[in-house]
């Protein structure tokens, strides 16, 4: 697919759509300028190309209750192409990972998980984790209070 060439409205809709996912078109294309249907030919032209992956609610995990977020350092036992397509298929089929990404640090990666206890965690980290491909160490922090979480990276207009 080629790369969609986005200009300064493009952007300021996915500022717009970032802050509010649910805008309604009308009020979008006031935002931005546009007539509705101008409107929301660009959001469907940005869907389509899947600069927008889709939608999504956030949640306010205290008031929800038994989530608990754990970072997850996990070292490989090498660094082959086969190992880490490994690693990587068998950790996307995890439910619990809300994220993984490789890194460059002392480690292969990061993992993002939410689990509701610690047992929970244990029973992740013996039945799940120790047993996903080439895993030689692990690591875990738990957070204990989020100070800021958004759910996208800004974009710049």
């Amino acid at each position: 697919m080629a790369e969609l060439k986005m200009d300064k409205i493009d952007r300021k809709l996915l500022t717009l759509l970032e802050t509010d996912g649910r805008m309604s078109n009308a009020k979008l294309a006031i935002e931005v300028g546009l007539s509705p249907a101008a409107c929301l030919r660009r959001v469907q032209r940005l869907e389509s190309s899947q600069i927008i992956e889709g939608y999504t609610v956030r949640l306010n995990r205290s008031l929800v209750g038994g989530q608990q977020t754990v970072y997850i350092e996990i070292s490989l036992d090498r660094q082959t192409e086969a190992a880490m397509a490994a690693f990587e298929r068998a950790v996307a089929a995890l439910p619990e990972v809300q994220e993984c990404h490789t890194v460059a640090a002392d480690y292969d990666y990061l993992l993002q998980v939410d689990v509701n206890d610690s047992s929970d965690y244990e029973r992740l980290r013996r039945r799940e984790l120790a047993d996903l491909p080439h895993v030689q160490r692990m690591r875990s922090v738990f957070g204990l209070r989020c100070i800021k979480r958004c759910v996208a990276p800004s974009i710049r207009i």
